[in-house]
């Protein structure tokens, strides 16, 4: 996983630090760090490969291959990285409970953590409460009309953020928050790109792990039990023994099919 720092970040914490807001700073980035973890932890359960982190001035964000996704499971992927903000707030709250003294020292971590769960969850893309919305309006309308809602709603998000700013929080986050969303609407959808599985690096001396899988199996359900640390081969049952795929195996086949494909087609399993 490659973590990747904008410039501008940099200069944040730089400002930060001159100006006595270095802590504020450290808290929000690992703040954010946290809920990415969350949708790549995510995105590995449910088969998916995330390979950077890219750490920006208003945040960061994990940059995952997920062509072919489901609306169900992109609704679950972007709901993993505020789960992660509402576990942090209802953790530091119970500290609080039994611990009151704790507060003047967790204070931070709650109001961060609980900002950035209120804001990801607006429905403005590309804020993980967007691709919600994303996913549930594409179940009624086309993807071109799907686009031109949530970019109008983007307009409007930024058009509240901005009266925000002027008439009640003097807070220049929110400005860079308004030009993401901005820069958003203005710019067009991005084709997903296909994860190339076969062209990873194979480490030597690895252990090999054995997972058994029914003959209905998916490509999702056996890249759940991918490891880097462990060479996979799976072996498909029926009723008896069908047949045996190592990690290659899995791998190549893959470039040709879905995740929520069956590994097997019916005519193996006929056989």
């Amino acid at each position: 996983m490659k973590i990747k720092i904008h410039p501008l970040f940099l200069a944040v914490g730089l400002l930060s630090a001159l100006f006595g807001g270095l802590p504020i700073f450290i808290i929000c980035a690992l703040t954010a760090l946290l809920h990415e973890c969350g949708h790549i932890f995510c995105a590995a359960r449910l088969g998916f490969d995330c390979t950077q982190i890219s750490l920006m001035p208003f945040g960061a964000a994990a940059v995952c291959d997920i062509e072919g996704i489901s609306p169900t499971d992109e609704i679950k992927l972007a709901i993993s990285g505020p789960f992660v903000n509402l576990v942090i707030c209802v953790a530091v709250a119970g500290l609080w409970w039994f611990v009151p003294q704790t507060y003047a020292y967790t204070d931070l971590v709650f109001y961060a953590s609980a900002a950035m769960l209120v804001f990801n969850l607006l429905p403005a893309y590309p804020l993980d409460g967007g691709r919600v919305a994303k996913c549930l309006l594409r179940k009624f309308f086309s993807a071109k009309t799907s686009s031109l809602v949530l970019r109008a709603v983007n307009i409007l998000a930024v058009v509240a953020i901005v009266l925000v700013f002027v008439f009640a929080l003097r807070n220049y986050s929110l400005l860079a928050a308004a030009l993401l969303l901005l820069c958003s609407a203005l710019e067009r959808d991005k084709p997903a790109q296909k994860i190339n599985f076969a062209a990873k690096k194979k480490k030597r001396g690895r252990e090999i792990r054995y997972v058994i899988l029914g003959e209905n199996a998916t490509y999702k359900d056996a890249l759940k039990f991918v490891d880097d640390s462990r060479y996979l081969v799976l072996q498909i049952y029926g009723e008896e023994f069908l047949d045996e795929i190592s990690e290659d195996e899995l791998y190549k086949k893959l470039l040709e099919a879905s995740i929520y494909d069956k590994i097997l087609d019916d005519k193996v399993i006929e056989k």
